[in-house]
Formats: C-alpha cells, structure tokens, sequence
C-alpha cells in the first residue's frame, strides 16, 4: 500500500507461518469447558459448536481471500491471511470480544465503523508521536502514544455490540515480513495496546484469557 510506513522492529510472531489451528483449538477446548470459562458467558454456545468442540468455521477459499484484499484494495497481511485460511471468523477471544469477523464482514474502518473514528479522536492520542516513542512494544509502551491519523485506514477484524473494545490492523505500520501492526482498543484504557501483528496480539490475548503471567 502506498504510503506505509515500515517499522524497522522485528520480533516473535512475525515469520511466514504460523500455527492457527493448534492455538485456537486448544482456546475451543479451554472456553468450552464447563469448569474453567463457559460459565463466563452470559448465554451457552450453540450446540453446533459445542458437538464440533470448535469456535469457528472452515477456512476460506482462495478464491473468496483474491476476492476480499482485490476489494480492500491491498494484500492482507501473512498471520490474517492464514488464520482466515485456518477459519473464517470466530467466536468470543475473550469476554471483551465477541467475535472475529469473516472474511464478507472485514473493512476499513472508515468504511464499515466511521463512528469509532470520531469516539477515538481529538482526546486520545495524537498525531505527532516520534518513531522513537512510538515503535515500542510490550510492558513499556504508552498506551497513549497512538497515531489517530492513522484510525480511517485500519482494518476492522473484531465486532463486539455495545462495547467499544474492538481489535484492527493498521496498513501504515508494516514489519518487514509483511505484517501490519495489530491495536487493541478497549473501554479501560486511554489509548491502544499495539502488536507488531495480529499474530502477536493474538498470542497475547488468549494468554490474558488464560490468566497467564508468562
């Protein structure tokens, strides 16, 4: 896409493949047991998804994958287009997110949530955050320090109704692998927890699921 920034910052996560359906088959396994998480859901999964002990569905065609980056206009990047090959769309991440979108629901923010733009503008964030501040990752990044400019180009991969904690990939900020950084906006915070891919933050929410220190 014309216009990227490219962050010089690798890390773990960010290789050619990874590994989809061993990580949510073991999230299936561990929200649809009755001891540990389901009881956190106000409603019980539908029974489809429970004889299938799994949160999504198949994944999708080459065909329908040409079809959505030919519509988005870019190529999507490596771990989104995987975990769309591995399942289109999924169920609840956590109790914050209700849903991962399929490949028919994905779209620029601008284009399919205008209203979140405006919810996350002039008073969270800003526009002048040097790289140096804002390409840090992990425990020590300012949730705060987030380019707002940056919201109208995103790609909305998350819905959850009523709630504004939402996750989206942003096409300005891409790792050298070809991964677009991955934020999570949630209700709780003043800013954005940012990834360096959707893999990475991913990884990091079915840990906070889990209740993991690691």
């Amino acid at each position: 896409m014309s216009g990227s920034r490219v962050s010089g910052v690798g890390g773990a996560g960010t290789g050619a493949e990874h590994p989809w359906g061993d990580l949510l088959q073991r999230w299936s396994d561990d929200w649809l047991d009755p001891v540990l998480h389901e009881q956190e859901r106000s409603e019980p999964f539908p029974a489809e998804v429970r004889a299938a002990r799994r949160l999504g569905g198949p994944g999708v065609t080459p065909g329908e994958l040409a079809g959505l980056e030919q519509r988005l206009g870019a190529a999507l990047p490596p771990s989104c287009r995987e975990f769309l090959q591995t399942s289109d769309g999924w169920l609840d991440t956590t109790s914050e997110i209700a849903r991962l979108l399929p490949a028919r629901e994905l779209g620029r923010v601008r284009d399919i949530d205008p209203e979140l733009i405006a919810g996350w503008g002039d008073d969270r964030g800003r526009d002048d955050v040097p790289d140096e501040e804002y390409f840090v990752y992990g425990d020590e990044q300012d949730c705060c320090a987030l380019r707002t400019e940056y919201l109208s180009d995103m790609l909305k991969i998350s819905h959850t109704p009523g709630s504004g904690d939402v996750y989206l990939l942003n096409p300005h900020v891409v790792t050298p692998e070809g991964e677009w950084e991955a934020w999570y906006l949630a209700h709780w915070l003043p800013g954005a927890v940012r990834y360096r891919s959707f893999w990475d933050l991913m990884n990091d929410e079915y840990r906070a699921f889990r209740g993991d220190d690691a």
